[in-house]
């Protein structure tokens, strides 16, 4: 399951017809036209400030956001990316989920060395590990182990670390070749 913190809302309405009870107005505004600067902005280390300054993110060193990388807008301060990662271009991640009944908060950690593939969905109270792969297009709904090679939709772990790393021993390089 992922870390979550559920919070129930009045019943007449659903969470998202009431999220101005949840985050401020001026917020949502400030932040929606930090990232839209950001999404397409092609100096890294400029989009990077943005998202630690503005957005209260945190970000790694030589961290990569490709052009239309979406963090949440309602609470980017959830989110944690560490070192030397890439986020694809158009991936989106999110640290809040609306519902019909409650709405949903959870922290998204993604570790160093990580590579996001393009048009991937993050969604709330996801980590990801150190070194971990995650394939183009896909919905990450659960944790990524540190190392492994993960993909789809629903998302399933392709290779674990163990399995990576023989895949790229000097044994499994000979037999590429023949």
């Amino acid at each position: 399951m992922r870390r979550t913190e559920r919070y129930k809302v009045h019943p007449k309405a659903n969470s998202l017809w009431q999220m101005y009870n949840t985050v401020s107005f001026f917020k949502i505004v400030k932040n929606f036209i930090v990232i839209q600067i950001a999404r397409y902005t092609p100096f890294l280390r400029m989009k990077n400030w943005m998202y630690r300054h503005l957005l209260r993110m945190k970000v790694g060193d030589r961290t990569s956001f490709a052009l239309m990388a979406m963090p949440d807008s309602m609470f980017p301060e959830k989110i944690k990316v560490g070192d030397n990662s890439i986020i694809g271009y158009n991936t989106t991640i999110l640290a809040h989920e609306y519902l019909i009944t409650e709405y949903r908060l959870g922290e998204v950690h993604i570790g160093n060395e990580v590579m996001i593939g393009a048009n991937s969905t993050i969604l709330p109270g996801v980590h990801i590990g150190d070194g971990a792969i995650v394939s183009a297009a896909t919905l990450v709904h659960k944790d990524v182990p540190a190392g492994a090679f993960a993909g789809g939709n629903p998302m399933r772990i392709i290779y674990t670390k163990e399995e990576m790393e023989s895949r790229q021993s000097p044994d499994w390089q000979e037999g590429r070749k023949s």
